[in-house]
């Protein structure tokens, strides 16, 4: 499957982003328009922005998976 595909499952749901470049980046998909993808990320303290990729500079995207086993503490 094309990560392209994958954008109706995992809208408003955490990804993790795959670049061409060998780089990464991780946030909450918001949005999709033809070339490019919108997500939040966070950056510091109480602060979030939405940050645009644009689809030629990536590679795959893949949702979070869940957590296995979480121990509360």
């Amino acid at each position: 499957m094309q990560w392209q595909q994958k954008i109706p499952y995992l809208l408003n749901h955490p990804i993790g982003i795959s670049f061409a470049n060998g780089t990464g980046t991780s946030g909450v998909l918001c949005d999709a328009s033809e070339r490019t993808l919108y997500v939040l990320e966070y950056l510091y303290h109480l602060q979030f922005a939405i940050k645009q990729y644009d689809y030629a500079t990536i590679q795959d995207i893949h949702g979070f998976p869940p957590c296995q086993n979480p121990q509360r503490y």
